[in-house]
């Protein structure tokens, strides 16, 4: 808060905290007379009189308790306007030693699996029970609660991989993060009518129906543009992340309209990198886990020995 905020809170406790105590003597003193039943003069009906009568002790002196109470509390807690206390407590503070144990004692846990192979992990039944808790509470808002993505985000359960299915593969990209830039052709393939017949070309790699006559126009430029990343034959590149355009897996779909949008506008999906946000043991059971669905069923469910 600021220093003028600041300021205000701790003259407004001084004046609650004073006040408070000074009201209180002042309505809980004895009698000013000497007559026990001297009333404060309020009559209603006549007859019906409001006496004067002082606080029990007892009511009195908790209600001083209260009051010291509140002075020993702003004196040791940050309750003081900017003041932090003797004790220098903060909730945020309290909050960092509280992960830090955390994190301690769930490092205490994943050590064991420090250095294993991929593939030994995608058969332990512990390190898979872990990876699908992490994968639950870390990836399932792009890649689904079954890991079968969403339109712009792959598929983990099938065997088609953009950046690679091997375990190291899979490792780094969680790891490390992935950057898949795929740049906008509009202009270079000559407008509209170009990206069009591109359009036939990419489904004719596909071995789909389509227009052979477009398809035979877009060839050439096939070649020219697009051949560096996908390959002469479309099986795309995993060293660039480019993808197999023969399958049938298309990650932003596979419509006249998506494939229109992918080539005239371009992609640009981005993987963010877990190291930092995860540990690399933490990283390594998760990618364990994400590497057994791939596997065939009967793999999978084989426990290490």
């Amino acid at each position: 808060m600021t220093t003028g905020f600041s300021i205000f809170v701790i003259i407004l406790t001084l004046i609650t905290v004073g006040g408070s105590l000074w009201l209180l003597f002042a309505t809980g003193s004895q009698p000013s007379g000497t007559n026990p039943e001297e009333t404060t003069g309020h009559t209603w009906d006549d007859d019906l009189q409001e006496y004067n009568k002082p606080l029990p002790r007892w009511w009195l002196w908790l209600f001083v308790g209260t009051a010291v109470f509140a002075v020993v509390y702003v004196a040791l807690f940050p309750g003081f306007g900017n003041l932090p206390g003797i004790l220098k407590w903060s909730s945020e503070k309290q909050l960092h030693e509280g992960l830090k144990e955390l994190d301690a004692a769930s490092r205490a846990v994943y050590v064991k699996f420090d250095g294993r192979d991929l593939a030994d992990l995608a058969r332990d039944p512990k390190a898979q029970e872990l990876g699908r808790n992490l994968f639950a509470n870390n990836c399932v808002t792009c890649h689904g609660a079954d890991a079968r993505g969403n339109v712009g985000f792959p598929n983990l359960v099938d065997a088609d991989w953009q950046w690679g299915g091997e375990p190291e593969a899979i490792l780094t990209t969680i790891l490390e993060g992935r950057n898949a830039a795929m740049p906008g052709w509009l202009a270079a393939l000559g407008g509209e009518q170009g990206v069009k017949d591109m359009v036939e070309q990419v489904k004719a790699l596909a071995g789909r129906s389509h227009d052979s006559t477009a398809a035979t126009r877009a060839a050439p430029q096939y070649a020219m543009f697009c051949v560096a990343c996908h390959g002469a034959d479309g099986t795309g590149n995993p060293m660039l992340g480019a993808p197999n355009l023969t399958d049938t897996v298309w990650l932003y779909g596979s419509d006249n309209k998506a494939l229109y949008q992918t080539i005239a506008e371009g992609r640009n999906g981005v993987m963010p990198a877990h190291r930092d946000l995860l540990g690399e043991n933490r990283v390594r059971v998760v990618a364990s886990w994400v590497y057994a669905q791939s596997l065939p069923a009967e793999v999978a469910q084989q426990s290490t020995p």
